[in-house]
């Protein structure tokens, strides 16, 4: 089974414009995330889907001089993006990684691809319907082509094309849905890059941890000596930009 990650990326977000290319003790936080990648046993190759807007030519120059295949499509409809994306490639089995994940566990998405192909589910994740979820920025969905096409075909809400997978996750009875858990509840945690202060934290994070690839326990294994780290983004929240598609989902 080849299974292929499709990373979204895109310069004009909304609460950190331009995030994907700032630094992390002088790399960007795209090219950290592809260095996470790169440990990966079980991805076979990744594209980065971006959008059609003349300022995401940036993420095409990246994408080209680091070899990387890429795909442009809609700004807002995030799901046809994928969607396209994989019909493009060809591509049947599907890892969806957002780029504001810098630090994302390559152990963690080998063992999320394990289990969507040995237990043969349609999606497998690693933070919904779950206890026991993994702190959000190392947020991992596996996906079959098909499951993808089905909720092309009938998601309507914004929060559905906007954030690619919840028709497919909400949904159980139209698909067999897989989860792996944390040995402990770690959703208060949060390394994924949304606002200054959660790219601050995550540069300290980056900062201490001196082996690759950084793993989960590296970074619990940080806070653990170094608690008061968790004051530099206690107040930001990683859900902010799905419950602001709600809330669109209730007005329409």
């Amino acid at each position: 089974m080849k299974v292929e990650a499709i990373i979204q990326a895109r310069m004009d977000s909304t609460r950190l414009p331009r995030k994907i290319f700032m630094q992390l003790n002088g790399i960007s936080l795209l090219e950290c995330l592809f260095n996470q990648l790169s440990y990966s046993k079980l991805l076979v190759r990744k594209i980065i889907a971006t959008t059609t807007n003349k300022e995401d030519d940036t993420i095409i120059d990246f994408a080209r001089s680091n070899s990387i295949d890429y795909f442009r499509g809609s700004s807002t409809d995030v799901l046809d993006r994928y969607y396209q994306c994989a019909k493009y490639f060809s591509i049947q089995h599907i890892v969806r990684i957002t780029s504001d994940c810098p630090l994302i566990d390559p152990e963690v998405i080998d063992k999320v691809i394990s289990i969507y192909k040995n237990e043969n589910f349609d999606y497998v994740n690693n933070f919904y319907n779950t206890e026991k979820a993994f702190p959000s920025g190392t947020d991992v969905e596996v996906f079959s082509f098909n499951a993808l096409e089905k909720a092309w075909k009938n998601a309507t809400k914004s929060s559905e094309r906007e954030h690619v997978t919840p028709y497919i996750y909400k949904n159980p009875d139209q698909f067999s849905i897989g989860h792996i858990e944390f040995h402990d509840n770690m959703q208060n945690l949060h390394w994924s890059v949304d606002r200054l202060q959660d790219l601050e934290f995550v540069r300290a994070l980056y900062n201490k941890i001196q082996k690759k690839p950084i793993l989960v326990e590296d970074i619990l294994k940080v806070i653990k000596d170094n608690p008061s780290i968790l004051e530099i983004n206690k107040d930001t929240n990683p859900n902010e930009g799905y419950l602001k598609s709600l809330k669109t989902d209730e007005i329409s």
